[in-house]
């Protein structure tokens, strides 16, 4: 009797932020005006990479993978936000599963590019002389490959042992997104083998990547304090401080989200860390790389004569 009286979930109802139409409405704006730039200086990033023969070096090209994997990652947020910022909370279980798909594909595909990131200012930095064969075509397109597939296997496990659970009591998500910890407080069934995947994950994805990113730039600060010059040390550093940065603000929002216990406080925290990696971080990216790179400067001026 109790399973027939058990209703399957077929749709789902994101609470987002607030009920406050006033506030609605600025959050509406606000986010609005994020997707909006982050679609268009991600967009203008792979477009400047793509037509300048100047940028199809190996550092260019990991940044015109990462601005793509940002455009989605916004894309698949952002847009059901402002639906949801709208008045329409809902999301049906397709939808749910398939944003909680490419979410997970994006975020992991960023951690590992972070890697591959770090490893090619490594070579670039310590072993200068053997970059472009250490580097090479072949290498790029393997590591690049390696990124998006990786991630999107973790992803489609994930996802497949999220459709494997049963969702048959509430199907109120406290969140704005349809993210995995949030999912299994909903799950009417056991969610053991997805726990034990989500540690998986986050050694793989977050601790040894983080690991790998760190020791490559401990050996990069190393080799840049060796170089005697005071401009020498400046121009070194500059190529590598703008991945710094990102890498600092990505890993500390992802950890975060991940790690904390996803009730009370924690979940409102969580929904501030998510706009920071899925709508802040997108936005600042290109800026971040771009507004102190004199290559990128060079490449806009060529593709709008306009810019002085």
């Amino acid at each position: 009797m109790a399973e027939r009286n058990q209703t399957v979930v077929t749709e789902f109802i994101l609470l987002g932020f607030s009920e406050t139409h006033p506030i609605q409405l600025v959050l509406f704006c606000i986010f609005f005006f994020f997707y909006v730039v982050a679609l268009a200086g991600n967009t203008l990033i792979v477009v400047a990479i793509g037509v300048d023969s100047g940028l199809h070096t190996p550092m260019y090209f990991f940044l015109a993978n990462l601005a793509i994997l940002d455009i989605g990652c916004t894309t698949t947020v952002l847009p059901k936000l402002l639906e949801n910022l709208a008045d329409k909370k809902s999301i049906s279980y397709v939808g749910c599963m398939t944003q909680l798909y490419f979410l997970t594909w994006f975020l992991g595909a960023e951690l590992l590019l972070f890697t591959a990131m770090a490893y090619d200012r490594y070579v670039a930095i310590c072993h200068p002389l053997h970059y472009t064969t250490m580097m090479s075509r072949m290498v790029c397109l393997l590591l690049a490959g390696s990124v998006w597939a990786i991630s999107a296997i973790s992803s489609s496990v994930h996802t497949g042992l999220m459709i494997q659970l049963t969702f048959c009591g509430p199907n109120k998500i406290k969140h704005f997104l349809c993210e995995i910890p949030t999912l299994l407080l909903l799950s009417c069934t056991s969610t053991y083998l997805n726990n034990i995947m989500i540690v998986i994950a986050d050694v793989y994805f977050g601790v040894i990547n983080f690991v790998l990113t760190m020791v490559s730039y401990g050996f990069i600060i190393s080799s840049i304090l060796k170089i005697r010059t005071t401009e020498g040390k400046k121009k070194a550093f500059s190529t590598c401080s703008s991945h710094l940065i990102v890498v600092t603000i990505y890993y500390t929002t992802v950890i975060y989200t991940y790690i904390l216990p996803g009730s009370g406080s924690s979940m409102d925290n969580g929904k501030v860390v998510a706009v920071l990696y899925t709508t802040i971080s997108p936005t600042l990216n290109p800026l971040i790389y771009t507004l102190r790179n004199k290559d990128f400067k060079t490449a806009l001026k060529k593709m709008f004569p306009f810019i002085k």
